[in-house]
């Protein structure tokens, strides 16, 4: 990220960690329904599920997180319909 940020390259993450400390903004899968679909397979297999058997899934939440202090930064406008459809706009 440091030479992002050096360079004033606008970056996009896949997790909204990256935009909370300063990167430009992300658009990924939510880790916590992420880690909740591993939880519920452990448990599945703990009690004595076949891995082979179990269903093949795919996340199905998104969110879309913008820091415009950032964007500001980059000499960027961001357009009103992507902040309005921003889970969470850091500024």
């Amino acid at each position: 990220m440091d030479l992002i940020a050096r360079y004033a390259i606008p970056a996009i993450y896949g997790w909204r960690e990256f935009p909370a400390a300063g990167g430009l903004m992300s658009y990924g899968t939510k880790f916590t329904e992420v880690s909740r679909q591993v939880g519920v397979y452990i448990g599945r297999i703990l009690k004595g599920a076949k891995p082979t058997d179990l269903p093949v899934q795919q996340p199905t939440k998104f969110e879309l997180v913008l820091n415009i202090k950032t964007a500001k930064t980059l000499g960027l406008t961001v357009p009103n319909t992507l902040l309005v459809s921003a889970d969470e706009v850091i500024e």
